[in-house]
């Protein structure tokens, strides 16, 4: 019988002779990680903001708000992702531009509220990190931070091997505003006769790519490089267009004129997202022909032989932004939108609404 001593001097010889395993077999590479954050560390600081008091890399990000600007500062926060448009990105291997979707859907959502965004945070997950990618997509959120006129000042990075499909990854992101409580937009003071005013989107910005991929590509990925004469390019340039950011927009709105109410027009379209801000006994009215729809809805429409109704509900329709003024500034607030180069429509008006009326009719 051999002893436990045995036995012990067995295990430790079989171990000895077993070969190390180290992390990076494991499918994650920390050398990698470290040599991603020196890359986009001119990325992340060209974002920065006076008020940034942390640099890349520390446990968390320092941010120093002046309260002295705001008699009563209120923080506002968002966060989103990217969504199904992400599978555009894979197909083509072009990563630099989804991070400005990912920005714009959360500050166009505080913004919207009166906030000015402060700063923001990102959190990209993937199996095996490819640090030219990851570079490409942290290109894309700082992009979309300098046009939002807020701060980077965080972010996660996390290699799961086994969690993705090879070459894919998700996007996450998180931001602050703040904004004054006495000038605060949440939609109170709407009342009929107030009009509505649109602000174009630059396409289907992040919304509906489930059912646009499911029409326009079904097993059929490749079509995304076929030239489509309606869209003036090919449909992945269509598809991978940048949602808009309206914070420099609004915010210049919003110091000259009363901007009563604002919807962003993300996923539910103009029916769901309008009402979000409507008192409950006010009724938007919109005219479908008061605006420029961009020909890529025609062809979702048409190829997916889809309802308009259904179109509504799903996609924003060529309208990113949609803002409810007094009527006596609506013509002002035009030209003014006009005069910062975004194209803006007079779209409808404010009705009294009865007790079982939709609060929103197309007419």
């Amino acid at each position: 019988m051999r002893s436990v001593r045995d036995h012990r001097q067995e295990r430790e010889e079989k171990v000895a002779n077993k070969e190390q395993a180290t992390y990076r077999d494991a499918g994650v590479d920390i050398d990698a990680g470290n040599r991603f954050v020196d890359m986009i560390r001119p990325l992340v600081k060209s974002t920065f903001r006076p008020e940034v008091k942390t640099d890349i890399g520390g446990f968390g990000g320092l941010f120093s708000l002046h309260a002295e600007k705001y008699q009563n500062p209120v923080l506002v926060s968002s966060t989103d992702g990217v969504g199904t448009k992400l599978k555009i990105a894979f197909f083509l291997d072009r990563h630099n531009t989804v991070g400005i979707d990912l920005v714009a859907m959360c500050v166009n959502d505080i913004v919207v509220q009166g906030a000015e965004p402060l700063f923001f945070l990102d959190y990209l997950a993937c199996g095996r990190l490819s640090v030219e990618k990851s570079v490409q997509i942290i290109e894309g959120i700082s992009e979309g931070c300098r046009q939002a006129g807020c701060a980077l000042i965080g972010g996660e990075t996390a290699e799961m091997p086994g969690m993705y499909a090879n070459g894919e990854y998700d996007l996450a992101g998180f931001t602050v505003g703040v904004v004054d409580n006495a000038k605060i937009i949440d939609g109170s003071a709407i009342t009929v006769g107030d009009k509505i005013i649109a602000i174009a989107a630059s396409g289907l910005h992040s919304n509906g790519f489930s059912l646009a991929r499911k029409v326009l590509l079904g097993n059929q990925p490749e079509r995304l490089n076929d030239f489509f004469p309606e869209l003036g390019r090919t449909l992945g340039e269509e598809l991978l267009t940048p949602t808009r950011i309206y914070v420099r927009t609004i915010l210049n709105l919003i110091r000259d004129f009363t901007i009563k109410g604002m919807a962003h027009i993300t996923g539910g379209g103009l029916v769901e997202n309008l009402p979000r801000v409507l008192p409950k006994n006010c009724r938007a009215l919109l005219a479908l022909d008061s605006w420029e729809v961009p020909p890529i809805f025609e062809l979702i429409r048409r190829e997916g032989n889809i309802d308009e109704a259904e179109m509504a509900r799903v996609f924003n329709l060529g309208v990113g932004m949609a803002l409810v003024v007094p009527k006596e500034q609506a013509e002002d607030v035009l030209q003014r939108l006009h005069g910062l180069r975004e194209k803006a429509f007079l779209i409808g008006e404010i009705a009294p609404r009865g007790q079982q009326e939709n609060q929103v009719a197309m007419v």
